[in-house]
């Protein structure tokens, strides 16, 4: 049964850099369309914002699972942008105070960066 569930882990891994980068990339897209148009400030663009930096979250238990469980090697670049994107969540999210004012271009900005984050990561990860 573990084999099979390790197998199996690496194209879900593979397969969620994927949402990672488009769910980042929506929601940063979206966020600085709200900067420019108010009407695009909803509350769900905040719930949707909270699911697509959970995914990078996601991503890296996954990635941690499969380097200590199955012993893969990656390169510590690959691994150094996926605990980068998690760091830069945290500065997201402890600057939403001071920056209320611009909190709109901070999350699209920022979903953006999190975004390339996961492209370099992707890009790193498939020459491992």
């Amino acid at each position: 049964m573990l084999p099979t569930l390790l197998a199996t882990l690496r194209p879900v891994h593979v397969a969620w850099a994927w949402m990672v980068i488009l769910s980042n990339a929506m929601a940063g897209i979206w966020a600085l369309g709200a900067h420019r148009w108010p009407a695009l400030r909803t509350r769900a663009l905040w719930w949707f914002t909270t699911f697509a930096e959970l995914t990078v979250f996601v991503q890296v238990i996954l990635g941690v699972w499969l380097v200590n469980h199955d012993k893969l090697k990656a390169k510590q670049f690959h691994m150094f942008y996926g605990f980068v994107a998690i760091i830069a969540i945290g500065i997201l999210y402890s600057y939403r105070q001071s920056l209320k004012h611009k909190l709109y271009l901070l999350y699209g900005c920022g979903g953006l960066f999190v975004m390339g984050l996961g492209i370099r990561a992707l890009l790193v990860g498939k020459r491992a």
